[in-house]
């Protein structure tokens, strides 16, 4: 029992745990206890196969990923659940654990306000007036410190719109219209600006950026000048914008134009608006990546609990992300 133990708590960092849920399976058919009693309150691995199948049910919630979320954008609460994460603690505990770091929680808040929360999303238990961490809460709390820097910065209670915007911007920039198609379409203008306040986006800032692309006419049937070869050869492949293009080119913008003009006229250059676009900004990659990293580790706990309850390997079903009409394309 002992090994398998020490590989789950070595899988607990990299999202791996269906991968060991038949063995457990097979510990447990080797496994030959003299009291059901002994199996129940001494086999860390009944234990964590009980819990999974706890968390299936919890999780089987289709609004859970939301849920979980909004209980993780609490800085107190992500304290709570890294204090519990080491230990068992009682509410007297917590209290003067949050002394130390000055802050002063009556009883009820702790218990109601911070630690009901993460009990009810599966990350905490109760057991004799003592809190801690389940596997699935001490999984997340490799991710916390990364959260934490951004938690507040999101809305609490909220259908998570911002937390699924930033998943689906990680993939590159989006025009509105398609991200229209990734949330609710009344939400989009507050979701973006709510985003853009907190630095986690960016937007071009034209309506529409002209870029200038290279034709298939070969330039040597023309006759260029320095400066209009200069400018050709500075047009990337993907499109550049004049400003862009005057930078690399070194040359001004006036000219630039110029230039330009000259080689619409010969045929070797075309223009195209490109639409405005939203993209992540370094702060907005850094926590799409931690969304990510906690997506995965809710997904993967979600296949063991359906592993153990089905009592296979075949999954029935699969759980969705955090809002159904995403477009993860």
């Amino acid at each position: 029992m002992s090994n398998v133990i020490t590989i789950i708590r070595k899988k607990q960092n990299n999202c791996a745990l269906s991968g060991i849920v038949p063995s457990l399976d097979t510990e447990c058919r080797n496994c030959a206890p003299i009291t059901p009693l002994q199996c129940i309150n001494h086999c860390q691995v009944y234990k964590l196969k009980n819990e999974l199948r706890w968390l299936g049910q919890i999780m089987n919630n289709p609004h859970y990923n939301r849920d979980l979320f909004n209980a993780l954008k609490n800085l107190p609460r992500l304290q709570i659940l890294k204090t519990i994460e080491k230990n068992r603690f009682s509410i007297k505990q917590l209290q003067q654990e949050f002394r130390k770091s000055e802050q002063k929680k009556s009883q009820f808040n702790v218990s109601e306000e911070y630690l009901r929360p993460l009990i009810a999303v599966g990350l905490a238990f109760e057991n004799r007036d003592e809190f801690y961490a389940s596997s699935f809460g001490t999984r997340l709390t490799t991710q916390i410190d990364c959260f934490c820097d951004f938690a507040e910065k999101l809305p609490s209670h909220s259908e998570c719109y911002e937390e699924t915007l930033l998943q689906y911007l990680s993939a590159g920039p989006k025009t509105f219209e398609a991200i229209e198609n990734a949330i609710a379409p009344s939400v989009v203008s507050r979701t973006l600006k709510r985003l853009r306040s907190a630095g986690l986006i960016k937007n071009s800032r034209e309506k529409a950026y002209v870029f200038f692309f290279k034709t298939i006419r070969d330039p040597n049937k023309e006759i260029l000048t320095a400066n209009e070869q200069k400018i050709y050869s500075s047009i990337f492949s993907e499109g550049i914008s004049a400003g862009e293009l005057s930078k690399k080119a070194k040359i001004s913008k006036r000219l630039t134009y110029r230039y330009l003009r000259r080689l619409r006229g010969k045929k070797l250059i075309f223009i195209r608006k490109m639409p405005k676009t939203y993209r992540l900004t370094c702060k907005g990659e850094k926590l799409a990546s931690v969304l990510q990293n906690i997506q995965r580790i809710v997904e993967d706990t979600w296949t063991s609990s359906q592993q153990v309850m089905n009592g296979s390997g075949v999954i029935a079903t699969k759980m969705g992300g955090l809002c159904h009409n995403a477009d993860t394309s």
